[in-house]
């Protein structure tokens, strides 16, 4: 289909850019969304377990915040080790690993019998579910054309808030009836995908051309480019012009170097930021309704849910107006917003458990938003040679910000109360906030022009 070009990495990249979205693109997108699905279920699911077991097993606050955080300590250490995988055996491969290693712990999760042996599972859990999103959102991005990259790649990502929801959904209806432990046997069906990825998700062609394996690239540009003429019935576009500088090797160093230490800097603050508010409350939300507002535990599960609906409904906003606001403009009102929400939490919310709802609710519309646009703007801004090794590296944040967090609250609830929370949170948005105002700015550009 592209007989006339030469084969090297910008040939590979122009015939990439020239796809427009297809069925190819959607099953991809199906396959891989199914993964992220559980990948934010299995990642809350603890928050909607965690009101049963604080009353069967008796477990201290203190002791609550470590097991939210240390399934968050396990996907800082995935994010780092999948990040460096993915650079040297593959997108595809290193995502369907981690895939079955957070599906077959979440198993091993219902049938723990105390404490101790569900930290040990849910921190070998966390490893899986922090190293398949950083890496999946890299191979999304390099298999998307720039015109309408960002509604594409977060029509993928809204999975993630839908995934939140349908924790919380699911929490409510099984855990007062059968149970907690059939929330991890839930999470473990993922396992499936890993098989599916074999078939349907084919290795990110920009990274088998930046590693200078070029015939294989070119097969599976070509098969791409089949699939989306329907074997030439369908004319595709010219292939567009594009500047690609040769790849060098990968270097972790390569991410303080350069126009890169100042990109690298700033979008680990903004992850940092973003997340520990997110991790840091939502994994409390349904105790702090038990425990704080004394509700019952089906009233408390039904109103946690609350949160990720808002989420839900922020990521789905964003995903529409993104490639017309930008990154940058959209980050720094979804920061200020959050800050707005938090501080009127503190003031006034946070005194009955219905202000409670609505106030966090308001809070995780801008949540959400940011927490699924970071993985597109962090995985534009860095070359293919390192986009993985960079989405990871920040991901590394998201998940040091979710283990620091719910111990935050640990910590504050009972010295400050539930409003001494939201106002210590609301300092890391202001953070943010500021951080987001030196963003550069990505929307309509190859990803080759961005980082050349």
């Amino acid at each position: 289909m592209a007989d006339a070009l030469p084969l090297n990495e910008q040939s590979i990249a122009a015939r990439i850019e020239r796809l427009p979205y297809s069925r190819w693109h959607v099953t991809v997108t199906v396959v891989l969304g199914v993964a992220i699905f559980f990948d934010s279920f299995d990642s809350l699911a603890i928050a909607y377990v965690l009101p049963a077991l604080v009353r069967d097993w008796h477990i201290p606050p203190g002791s609550i915040g470590a097991l939210i955080g240390v399934a968050n300590f396990g996907q800082a250490l995935g994010a780092l080790t999948c990040g460096w995988l993915a650079e040297r055996i593959g997108r595809v491969t290193t995502a369907r690993i981690a895939i079955a290693l957070f599906a077959v712990m979440s198993l091993a999760c219902a049938f723990t019998q105390n404490y101790e042996q569900l930290f040990v599972c849910r921190f070998l859990q966390g490893i899986g579910l922090g190293g398949e999103i950083p890496v999946a959102s890299t191979y999304i991005s390099e298999i998307l054309r720039a015109d309408r990259r960002g509604a594409r790649f977060l029509s993928y990502q809204i999975i993630f808030p839908v995934g939140l929801l349908m924790s919380g959904v699911i929490g409510a209806l099984v855990v007062p009836s059968f149970g907690w432990r059939w929330m991890f046997v839930i999470g473990a069906l993922p396992g499936i995908v890993a098989l599916l990825m074999q078939r349907y998700c084919p290795e990110s062609p920009r990274w088998l051309a930046a590693k200078g394996r070029l015939g294989e690239a070119d097969a599976i540009v070509t098969d791409i480019e089949r699939a989306v003429s329907r074997n030439g019935t369908v004319p595709l576009p010219p292939v567009p012009e594009i500047k690609v500088q040769p790849s060098g090797g990968t270097r972790w160093q390569e991410l303080f170097e350069g126009r890169y230490r100042s990109r690298t800097l700033l979008v680990w603050v903004l992850w940092a930021s973003s997340y520990i508010i997110s991790y840091g409350l939502q994994g409390w939300i349904p105790t702090l309704y038990r425990e704080v507002y004394h509700l019952t535990l089906q009233q408390s599960l039904n109103y946690a849910i609350f949160a990720p609906v808002g989420s839900l409904v922020g990521s789905l906003i964003c995903a529409f107006v993104i490639d017309a606001t930008g990154r940058r403009y959209w980050f720094v009102a979804a920061f200020l917003l959050t800050a707005a929400g938090l501080l009127w939490l503190w003031a006034f919310g946070a005194e009955t458990a219905l202000g409670m709802l609505f106030g966090f609710m308001f809070v995780s519309m801008w949540l959400g938003s940011m927490n699924m646009t970071i993985f597109l703007y962090t995985a534009e801004i860095y070359p293919t040679r390192m986009r993985a090794l960079g989405v990871s590296w920040a991901s590394f944040w998201l998940r040091a910000a979710a283990t620091v967090g719910p111990p935050i609250v640990g910590f504050v609830l009972p010295r400050y109360g539930i409003s001494g929370v939201f106002l210590t949170f609301s300092i890391f948005a202001v953070i943010g906030c500021i951080a987001a105002t030196f963003m550069i700015e990505t929307r309509h550009r190859v990803l080759e022009e961005v980082s050349p």
